[in-house]
């Protein structure tokens, strides 16, 4: 366990090592003036690390108890379906449904109060970067990953008894470096290539204050806001991000604060 704890810890001081190194430079170069930057590193990197160690094991109880029931309610022949399907397919398919469920984890976190509570933390910064992508609560990433997660079991596409189950940790890799990239203070916008990917123009109109902070879900494919009318994306850029849900100013309280019972009566 604790030799587990320390090989995560390096990797993710390796990883923030390479992110610093490629992000930094290019939004001093590409982004906005940033204000008040200094004053918030520190939770940032707090939240950093926070949200590389704890939904791992804040997960591990659901995922086993899941990987037992799709045993039981996940039909042979469909799981023995696609299992037959090639590498690339399975992946591809994978990457579909997830992304699907990512989606309307995401935009429940919205749309529903008592998920919102902890969602919002996620929308108080006030400056797009990098590191925005990781300033998450614990619990707001454990319900998202559980929507992405969950179709993929039940439809027998990750499974201890499927080969190539590894997809799930392939996509949260896959999905967390892009989540990097899409809050990186990038004024940067790619053309046609915006109806394929979501791109930083893309995501950070999802964390303008007011008008359109209900938009924008997808994390990869903007092809799902289309599909079920949440799409925005003008050629401007909006001129303020962050949120009116007020938080509190230390990091502990901001993870305290959602659990609170007057907050959980609500």
């Amino acid at each position: 366990m604790l030799a587990d704890f320390v090989a995560t810890t390096l990797r993710l001081c390796a990883w923030l090592a390479l992110l610093s190194a490629l992000f930094v430079p290019l939004e001093r170069w590409f982004g906005r003036p940033r204000s008040g930057a200094r004053r918030v590193l520190g939770q940032d990197l707090a939240y950093y690390f926070l949200s590389g160690l704890l939904p791992a094991v804040l997960l591990s109880l659901p995922m086993a108890a899941l990987a037992a029931a799709a045993r039981l309610l996940v039909p042979d022949a469909l799981t023995q379906a696609l299992a037959g399907l090639p590498l690339a397919a399975r992946i591809a398919l994978g990457f579909v449904v997830a992304e699907t469920g990512f989606y309307w984890g995401h935009r429940l976190s919205h749309e529903l109060p008592w998920l919102w509570r902890f969602h919002a933390l996620h929308h108080a910064t006030e400056h797009m970067h990098f590191l925005a992508n990781t300033r998450s609560h614990p619990v707001d990433l454990v319900v998202t990953r559980l929507f992405g997660l969950v179709p993929l079991y039940l439809l027998g596409l990750a499974s201890p008894s499927v080969a190539g189950s590894g997809t799930p940790a392939l996509l949260l890799v896959l999905g967390t470096m892009w989540g990097f990239f899409i809050h990186a203070n990038l004024r940067w916008r790619f053309g046609p290539l915006e109806w394929l990917v979501s791109t930083p123009a893309f995501h950070h109109w999802h964390h303008s204050r007011r008008e359109h902070i209900n938009r924008n879900y997808a994390s990869t494919l903007p092809v799902l806001d289309r599909l079920f009318g949440t799409h925005y994306l003008p050629r401007h850029w909006p001129e303020e991000v962050g949120t009116d849900t007020p938080q509190p100013a230390s990091l502990g309280a901001q993870l305290l604060d959602p659990l609170l019972p007057a907050k959980l009566a609500r």
